[in-house]
């Protein structure tokens, strides 16, 4: 065994375990905490960093073990690290949506009841041009 493919497996293997510990700690918090705004954070943070770096073992593995290069990780990396944020952004919005029309809501979660939308600023949900606004046609 030569010292390069040693550094290879032990960098892989730390990198496999990293990734392992951060993808488990982001599936205990999706099952485990309680409201939905408390559970985007599992797989969109820790999950995510999880994949990332058992991606990036992968990539040393065949580059430093094997001597060869492949670009499908890090298509798989850059592909995960720009959806994962824009699914939980569209879920937050129809989750504060939801909230701002009434529909039932899960229980408050260990960290409270969920904090309803700021008065009638509703930023994060899609509604119709306010009277005497850019945008409003129906004055015209």
């Amino acid at each position: 065994m030569s010292g390069t493919a040693s550094f290879a497996e032990l960098l892989t293997a730390a990198l496999i375990v990293l990734g392992a510990g951060f993808a488990l700690v982001g599936s205990w918090g999706l099952v485990r905490l309680p409201s939905l705004m408390e559970r985007l954070h599992g797989p969109t943070k820790a999950s995510t960093l999880g994949m990332g770096a058992m991606l990036v073992a992968s990539v040393v593995w065949f580059q430093l073990g094997k001597g060869v290069w492949t670009t499908h990780e890090l298509l798989i990396s850059v592909f995960l690290f720009v959806t994962a944020p824009i699914a939980a952004n569209m879920i937050a919005k129809v989750h504060l949506h939801r909230l701002r029309t009434g529909e039932p809501s899960e229980p408050a979660g260990p960290s409270g009841a969920p904090a309803p939308p700021p008065g009638k600023a509703d930023w994060a949900t899609h509604q119709a041009p306010h009277q005497g606004t850019p945008g409003d046609f129906a004055g015209d």
